[in-house]
């Protein structure tokens, strides 16, 4: 029995022996497997994530140059609408000055068209007056011994006779115009009369012609007895 329980012993460590060298085979090769399995996967993934990587590399770039475009497009228009803010403003700068420059116009028309009413005003008062003078030249004449002549710029020149006792034909004159306010001015007096201011203010003031012929024949009449 001793033989048989060493042999038992003997077959038991052999089977053992077996077995460790079997599983162990089996568990490498198990290994392995997984080993490469890992490997293929790692492997597989690896070259996904690459890929991956390199397509968002891609896109990066692709939104960067998108940026870049958004950027050149946004200062292209800041700049064009900076150029139609100055075109605005010349516009409006322009617009301000025509209408300045038509305001001026109708400012210079209208001056102007008074100007022409009161020229005409005037034009037509010298008319009438010049008319009523020439109306009592006849009258003049006969009763007060005075003759008028129209002269150089539309003057007019009163001649006086029978004055001086001593020499009726002698003349004593003066020369009458309207000036540019529409008034009576004597432009000249022969011989001088120290009255002939006093005697043209009153004329302007009262009007009457044929009272101012009348005091200067009278003051020509004193003077001719001094």
């Amino acid at each position: 029995t001793e033989d048989e329980i060493t042999l038992f012993e003997r077959d038991m460590k052999e089977f053992w022996i077996q077995f460790k060298i079997s599983y162990s085979t089996e568990q490498i090769n198990e290994t392995s497997a997984l080993r490469d399995l890992c490997k293929e996967t790692i492997e597989a993934l690896s070259e996904k994530w690459s890929k991956k990587l390199k397509e968002e590399d891609v896109m990066i770039e692709k939104i960067q140059e998108y940026k870049n475009e958004i950027l050149q497009q946004t200062k292209y228009v800041a700049e064009k609408e900076e150029q139609l803010a100055e075109i605005k403003l010349k516009l409006n700068e322009e617009e301000e000055q025509q209408k300045s420059l038509t305001d001026s116009i109708q400012e210079l028309k209208e001056e102007l068209m008074k100007k022409m009413e009161i020229k005409s005003s005037k034009d037509e008062a010298a008319k009438e007056k010049v008319e009523r003078v020439s109306k009592i030249k006849a009258l003049f004449k006969e009763r007060l011994g005075l003759e008028m002549r129209r002269i150089h710029d539309e003057q007019l020149q009163f001649i006086f006779r029978h004055i001086d006792h001593k020499d009726p034909d002698k003349p004593y004159m003066f020369t009458l115009s309207i000036n540019e306010q529409g008034d009576y001015e004597v432009t000249s007096c022969t011989p001088p009369l120290d009255c002939i201011a006093e005697l043209q203010l009153k004329l302007r003031e009262t009007n009457n012609f044929s009272a101012f012929v009348a005091n200067i024949r009278k003051a020509f009449t004193a003077l001719s007895y001094k």
